[in-house]
């Protein structure tokens, strides 16, 4: 019964976008604002062109309790290390802003974080401005730059949120990879499954 309920709140709560209807930003796109520092759960600023390595960058819009998060989440691990392994920075944003009084303060998020064994970038995306300048709008919600910061890949992390035993296609994964040996990426955009930002509107 838990586990009916469980499914019956993610449906709920999902939120399917793709296409034109999903932001701002298309392939190619330069990445705005990577100047902004933001506060991260270490206590440090730091600011996208900072988090960037030499064949670029994976941005991931997340959140402390979203239920796609938690079924994802356990998966960033795996991609931080692919990340390294290819010289592609990670970072990863919290932009609800209208939960920023309850399951998505910043000490929630230090707390999230250490629970969870983060070992990478978690920001405050303070007035979801990163998000709204992207397109952000799930949550998980992945972008993939390049090099120069041109947008490469924005979708979903992979093909299944239920469990990475199920996933067929490592959507983000492939894409780093190619990106980091200078190969075309095969899939350069999905959509993006997940609970909708609860972004500031601006």
């Amino acid at each position: 019964m838990k586990k009916l309920i469980g499914v019956f709140i993610m449906l709920l709560s999902v939120s399917v976008m793709a296409g034109n209807g999903d932001g701002k930003m298309d392939l190619g796109d330069k990445a705005a604002l990577t100047h902004v520092k933001m506060l991260d759960v270490s206590g440090e600023k730091i600011s996208l062109g900072e988090a960037q390595k030499d064949n670029g960058l994976v941005v991931i819009f997340s959140c402390n309790t979203c239920p796609f998060v938690k079924q994802w989440e356990d998966r960033y691990p795996e991609i931080k290390k692919w990340a390294d392994k290819n010289d592609v920075g990670m970072m990863v944003l919290n932009s609800n802003y209208q939960n920023r009084d309850g399951v998505d303060s910043y000490e929630a998020m230090q707390k999230h974080a250490e629970t969870k064994g983060y070992n990478f970038h978690y920001v405050v995306d303070e007035e979801s401005q990163i998000a709204n300048a992207f397109g952000g709008q799930t949550t998980p919600h992945v972008f993939l730059f390049d090099s120069n910061m041109e947008l490469a890949y924005k979708g979903a992390i992979d093909d299944s949120y239920k469990s990475a035993d199920e996933v067929n296609q490592a959507y983000l994964k492939d894409a780093i990879i190619s990106l980091a040996n200078n190969e075309k990426i095969a899939v350069t955009e999905t959509k993006p499954t997940g609970c909708s930002i609860k972004r500031k509107i601006q």
